[in-house]
């Protein structure tokens, strides 16, 4: 039998690794085997509330309610439930937002230190933002996850290419498949493999190079549009504006596509087999 700190680990682990639905999954099969338990219920409604999608957040409502009805001072539903209802609509769920004060004033009075109290501190004042402040974080966490993708991209082009040169396609690929069944956790060795199986080979040679040089790649496909566009204009092939130098960017955009789906590829692959091996270590 599964015990409830083991439970408690494996959710653990796949909420870090981002596998909300493994979650789910693990925190459901912990209440099916075990009974209900707060803890469990607290897994649960954090792996639907993760999703941020209107019907997860009926059903956390549901899991925070139900874990709360057996431990009324439990810190992490009480949390957890307070930044939900915090971030709810006002006039989408007026009754869920009603109740944002009095769970937080609960946490604070419960343990004022608490990392869950200074999480619900800094959802109340994500709370009070105003139109402009919204604007400014939702550039500023554009602005970052574009240059972390893009980044993250040269990297997994940079280490595909090192690979084939140094061992040559099959042997790269068996090595990488060899790692990553060796190391089931290993999100790198995930990618690695993934990214070997979908791009290797001659015909994918030009999304390598375009991938491993993107910036320069970016620099000379913006400087082709521009050249390309003022040329039209020049010649009265076009009267005004033109769109038609733009389509030198869309070889490089396909290629940032490419590699993406690769890593939503490999991060799928990556949580399935971390849920086998949690799920067969217990």
């Amino acid at each position: 039998m599964t015990t409830l700190d083991s439970y408690g680990d494996r959710c653990e682990r796949l909420f870090l690794a981002g596998g909300t639905a493994a979650v789910r999954r693990a925190a459901q099969e912990g209440l099916d085997e075990l009974g209900p338990h707060p803890d469990l219920y607290c897994w649960l409604a954090l792996g639907h509330v993760a999703e941020d999608e209107d019907d997860h957040d009926d059903a956390a409502e549901k899991a925070f309610r139900a874990g709360l009805a057996l431990d009324a001072d439990h810190l992490g539903l009480l949390a957890g439930y307070a930044e939900l209802c915090l971030r709810a609509d006002g006039f989408d769920h007026p009754g869920r937002a009603a109740r944002a004060a009095a769970l937080s004033r609960r946490v604070k009075e419960l343990d004022p230190g608490s990392a869950e109290s200074d999480r619900v501190t800094a959802v109340e004042r994500w709370a009070r933002r105003g139109y402009w402040d919204d604007l400014r974080m939702n550039v500023a966490r554009e602005a970052v996850a574009s240059r972390e993708s893009h980044a993250t991209t040269v990297t997994q082009a940079r280490a595909l290419t090192d690979a084939l040169a140094k061992d040559g396609t099959g042997t790269a690929l068996a090595a990488a498949r060899a790692a990553e069944a060796a190391d089931p956790v290993d999100r790198e060795a995930a990618v690695r493999a993934t990214t070997l199986e979908a791009l290797a080979g001659p015909w994918n040679a030009p999304v390598r190079i375009l991938g491993r040089h993107r910036p320069a790649a970016w620099a000379v496909s913006v400087l082709l549009a521009f050249v390309t566009n003022q040329l039209l204009r020049q010649t009265g092939v076009v009267d005004s504006f033109s769109v038609w130098g733009y389509a030198w960017l869309v070889p490089v955009l396909l290629v940032d596509r490419r590699f993406a789906a690769v890593r939503r590829e490999a991060e799928a692959r990556h949580l399935a087999r971390l849920e086998a091996a949690l799920a067969a270590r217990d």
